[in-house]
């Protein structure tokens, strides 16, 4: 039995695996939310006790840099080593990677039906990929081409210097400077920077936000209530900021 986990900042995901004629068979699988508990030991603890059923191997994508079997993640307050991970479910050894660099490794055992292309492409898939995921955070891999095979490779390129476009973009960075300091895209094109982005509109005066959304905020994960207001197209400045992530890399729409 394989136990392996996807690790973010706001949830921990486990499930088991049972290999079966070369191909991994889903046997069980449990959501935790990450800030609800101290460390990372105690939820996969929890897990393994709560089956029953002890796992002969594991691995976990966790999302930060691993440096020898260690991580600090980066948007919570947990470190993780793998010695000590190994101990607490009575394992010889386990593994920890980074999270996109697992993403990487399964882009190969997807199907064509599992996958949506942005453009139409013919002939084989050769050439160094990227993987590129926004969520708690900006998680980025890539896959090297060297001729004959991709090789995947970690990186944090989501902490990469945002580099702004426009006047508009340049007075982002600045009222992100003054908030954090060092300005990644991480800042922008994530859950966080969706409402980095949001609130930078908001107090640069690009629009009104109604009392009943400014409550909204507070009451649920901001990122979400925005996300959805601009899918309901119930409120402008969810609409711009919703429309800046989607155009991150690309021309600036706020105006």
């Amino acid at each position: 039995m394989i136990l392996a986990g996807d690790i973010g900042g706001t949830n921990a995901r486990l499930a088991y695996f049972q290999p079966q004629n070369g191909y991994l068979s889903l046997v069980s699988e449990r959501t935790f939310p990450s800030r609800e508990h101290s460390e990372f030991g105690e939820i996969v603890t929890q897990f393994v006790d709560d089956s029953g059923t002890r796992p002969d191997a594991a691995c976990f994508g966790i999302a930060g840099p691993v440096r020898n079997g260690r991580v600090e993640t980066s948007n919570l307050p947990w470190v993780i080593e793998q010695s000590l991970l190994a101990k607490q479910i009575h394992l010889p050894a386990t593994l920890l990677i980074n999270d996109l660099e697992a993403s990487a490794w399964g882009i190969g055992a997807l199907a064509p039906g599992d996958l949506v292309p942005l453009n139409k492409v013919s002939g084989a898939s050769v050439g160094n990929q990227g993987v590129i995921a926004p969520g708690t955070g900006l998680g980025e891999a890539g896959l090297f081409w060297d001729g004959n095979r991709h090789h995947v490779f970690a990186c944090e390129g989501g902490h990469a210097d945002f580099g702004p476009q426009g006047d508009l973009q340049i007075e982002l960075v600045r009222f992100l400077q003054a908030r954090f300091g060092h300005v990644s895209y991480e800042r922008i094109l994530s859950g966080p920077g969706l409402v980095n982005v949001y609130e930078f509109l908001r107090d640069s005066g690009c629009g009104k936000e109604s009392p009943e959304f400014a409550a909204a905020l507070q009451k649920g994960d901001p990122a979400a209530t925005i996300s959805k207001a601009a899918l309901d197209g119930t409120q402008i400045l969810a609409e711009q900021a919703y429309g800046s992530l989607s155009t991150a890399r690309k021309q600036p729409i706020w105006r």
